[in-house]
């Protein structure tokens, strides 16, 4: 269990081998400014990807000395970027891969190729992972950006995309909140009915590593004393790692309510893919932004 994100850095920083960033586009301030932290962190060397004199001037003007560590590639293009960038996580030379100053749009239409991209049999979904005020450990969200209205068969794989991410983050046995409005079977709302679904699966053995519970509302999974007032017994209530929200709406809604209004602090990637892509938004703060790499470095596979 990682209480905060300073314990998920600290876990990135013990493992001897550094892993390897491909930025694409890198000629952007903000991005190879989260970069230049993370490798003064001792978390990531980086391996840029775009417009090399831009690249070389912004690591000037604003001192951002790799060492010489770090491998440029000299690319103008940002379709191009994406191509490289994707080849060279094909190669092995990237333990995984973030959006610089390019469209999102770019990047994942290069990512999805099914000749020359990073699809391995997997669904692609998004995993958010957030330090909020009130709760006594990291909790995880899915599927907030990908996915617009999974069927249950997609969040079955939603499902063990973040267990595997927590698996390669040294969790044994993650629980796992699929919310409802409320924590009782109700046949006539969808939701409710796949959660059940999936908390069968899980009891026979068909999404394994994880405990899931379902249907389970938002306060019993958070708060153990309003589990107990309930009555809802379940390893789960209070303390859940993944919280598995119905659609991509309620999951984007839920991780902004956390970062905008609740105070809490978001990092994010997506995963399904051969190695993890971090895509912050252009309203990502540099503390988003950096601890996205944090989690990439923590989440992916090698570890």
């Amino acid at each position: 269990m990682l209480k905060n994100f300073e314990a998920m850095a600290e876990l990135v920083k013990a493992n001897p081998v550094k892993k390897r960033i491909v930025l694409a586009c890198a000629h952007d301030e903000h991005s190879l400014d989260a970069v230049y932290e993370a490798y003064q962190e001792g978390i990531v060397e980086p391996v840029l990807v775009g417009r090399e004199a831009e690249i070389r001037k912004i690591m000037a003007d604003n001192g951002f000395d790799f060492g010489g560590s770090e491998v440029i590639y000299d690319v103008d293009d940002d379709i191009e970027c994406a191509k490289k960038a994707v080849s060279l996580i094909r190669e092995g030379k990237g333990d995984f891969m973030m959006k610089g100053k390019m469209q999102t749009a770019d990047l994942l239409k290069q990512v999805v190729n099914k000749e020359t991209g990073l699809q391995v049999g997997k669904i692609m979904s998004h995993v958010g992972i957030f330090e909020i005020p009130g709760y006594h450990k990291l909790i995880m969200q899915s599927d907030g950006g990908m996915i617009p209205n999974p069927d249950l068969e997609q969040k079955a794989k939603i499902i063990n995309n973040a267990v595997e991410t927590l698996h390669n983050m040294g969790y044994e046995e993650p629980k796992v909140a699929v919310l409802c409005a409320a924590e009782k079977l109700n046949p006539k709302v969808p939701e409710s009915v796949d959660a059940a679904a999936l908390k069968e699966m899980n009891e026979k053995g068909e999404i394994t590593g994880c405990i899931v519970e379902g249907p389970i509302s938002y306060d019993i999974a958070l708060y153990k004393e309003i589990a107990d007032f309930k009555g809802f017994d379940s390893p789960v209530a209070g303390d859940a790692d993944i919280v598995i929200t119905p659609n991509m709406a309620a999951g984007n809604i839920l991780g902004k309510s956390w970062s905008i209004t609740a105070g809490g602090t978001m990092a994010g990637m997506i995963v399904g893919a051969k190695v993890p892509i971090v895509l912050t938004s252009r309203g990502a703060t540099a503390e988003e932004k950096f601890y996205s790499i944090v989690f990439a470095a923590a989440g992916s596979s090698s570890n």
